[in-house]
């Protein structure tokens, strides 16, 4: 683009710029001398020193008033200095003058008035007082003639120049921006700076930004194997003794945690595992309105004792898939986060499901996702394509190396493939507020004004939704091979 923008500059400046035509004459200097060979030896050096005064004289204020005057132009001297140029060709007699001008008539009237001027002025200049011989001549060599085509302005070479400065510019343009760019666009850099490998990668897709959920039993596009890819990778982190609570975070708001968290859970449920999602986000919690559920019941209600697990476990239209949405925001999210109550909920989750995939808030904004990911198996971190910082990353690491945190690994989102299909996430506004559209539901008001209340269509203790035997009986698991 900066080069076309260039060469494009090149044109215009072409197009407005007025057209300038050059007529040439040529001047031959000479001296009087006599017939010998020193003689004319002589006279040729004389001849070429007076060829350089000569071209100054040429360019000069009287000479220049002298031409306008016989000529009856509409123009100062100074004006016709700046366009008469006289140059002495070294070690000859010769001396050329060049006329600018816009009108090519007037071009070569000028240049053959001067020249006829300058002729006259050196034989005034040049002959004694008393009326001998002038000691040297000047005459008009060649005339000049009409000219056929401007000089300037110089279309062709204007646009090769614009193009190689475009093109340079457009180099040095692009180096800048990677040298002033802190942002990660490199799976390289995300590995480098996570110190862990990149697991997945998310392609984006501006189309699919309002719809969270991957339906997998139908759907086999580009966003969908990116998560199956990835479904595939996490089982493959520790073979013997894989992750089970796994933390999805980010580093700030909007890198597409909350979808990713989502995705991640439904591609372990199409592979015919228990998994539970948990909304961990108690700030600004969105898990319940992907997946229209009830969001004022859930993960803190519990903690509060409001509700038991069986109650606030809610399931989904999606087979194998239970949701804890994030329940009524609390005052103190992180003093809950990390109470004794708290983890011992993650561990009752862990024995009813094959999964636990906790959606966290993003990192440097809070302390709550640290304090979830350290009481985890291993936390996943986004980071969005073109977005997120390297700085902001790594500062979000380090954040995890201080509770002791396994990071399981990086998750590279909507990044710019075309054709695919990805997701998008709506970014974070930390304040304590209320969602009203969760305390809209009447079930929901109603659980939380009673002190017993019937399950919300949840896993019983101990089974599955789908009937199947808890962890602790035995637990029935299909890989699918296209992973």
């Amino acid at each position: 683009m900066t080069a076309l923008a260039v060469v494009l500059g090149a044109v215009v400046v072409s197009l407005v710029t007025t057209p300038m035509y050059q007529a040439s004459t040529r001047l031959f200097v000479s001296t009087t001398s006599g017939s010998s060979v020193s003689d004319i030896y002589q006279g040729s050096r004389f001849s070429q020193e007076r060829v350089i005064s000569y071209a100054e004289l040429l360019m000069g204020q009287s000479l220049a008033q002298h031409t306008i005057d016989k000529l009856g132009l509409d123009m100062t001297s100074a004006q016709l200095q700046a366009n008469v140029t006289a140059s002495a060709k070294p070690d000859t007699v010769l001396i050329d003058v060049d006329v600018l001008d816009s009108s090519p008539v007037r071009a070569r009237d000028i240049a053959n008035t001067l020249s006829d001027e300058f002729v006259a002025k050196v034989r005034d200049l040049e002959t004694p007082e008393n009326g001998a011989t002038p000691d040297a001549r000047v005459v008009v060599e060649q005339r000049a003639s009409i000219p056929s085509h401007p000089v300037v302005p110089k279309t062709t070479r204007n646009i090769a120049i614009g193009l190689v400065l475009g093109l340079v510019a457009g180099v040095g343009l692009a180096l800048l921006r990677d040298l002033l760019d802190n942002t990660v666009k490199r799976r390289e850099t995300l590995e480098e700076i996570t110190a862990s490998a990149v697991v997945g990668t998310i392609p984006l897709d501006k189309e699919r930004r309002k719809q969270a959920a991957i339906a997998y039993e139908s759907d086999n596009s580009g966003i969908a194997e990116a998560f199956r890819k990835l479904r595939t990778n996490l089982q493959f982190l520790a073979v013997d003794n894989p992750p089970r609570v796994i933390v999805v975070t980010s580093s700030v708001p909007s890198e597409g945690k909350s979808t990713t968290a989502i995705n991640i859970a439904l591609a372990l449920a199409e592979a015919e595992h228990r998994v539970v999602l948990v909304d961990g986000d108690l700030r600004r919690p969105m898990l319940h309105k992907y997946l229209d559920l009830i969001g004022s019941v859930g993960f803190s209600t519990v903690l509060s004792g409001r509700v038991t697990l069986d109650e606030a476990l809610q399931k989904t239209r999606f087979p194998g898939l239970t949701v804890l949405t994030s329940g009524a925001i609390p005052p103190n999210p992180s003093e809950l986060l990390g109470s004794q109550s708290a983890r011992n909920l993650l561990s009752d989750l862990r024995g009813r499901f094959d999964y636990v995939v906790v959606d966290s808030t993003p990192l440097l904004a809070v302390t709550d996702a640290a304090i979830v990911a350290a009481g985890s198996d291993g936390v996943l971190i986004m980071a969005r394509y073109g977005q997120t910082k390297r700085d902001q990353l790594a500062h979000a690491v380090r954040s995890l190396e201080s509770v002791g945190a396994p990071l399981l690994g990086a998750v590279f989102t909507m990044m710019p493939t075309r054709g695919s299909a990805s997701y998008s996430y709506y970014g974070y506004s930390y304040k304590y507020e209320n969602d009203d559209s969760s305390t809209r539901s009447r079930s929901a008001r109603q659980l939380l004004a009673r002190s017993s209340v019937p399950n919300i269509g949840v896993a019983e203790m101990g089974q599955s939704e789908t009937g199947d035997e808890s962890p602790q009986t035995g637990r029935r698991r299909r890989h699918i091979g296209s992973d």
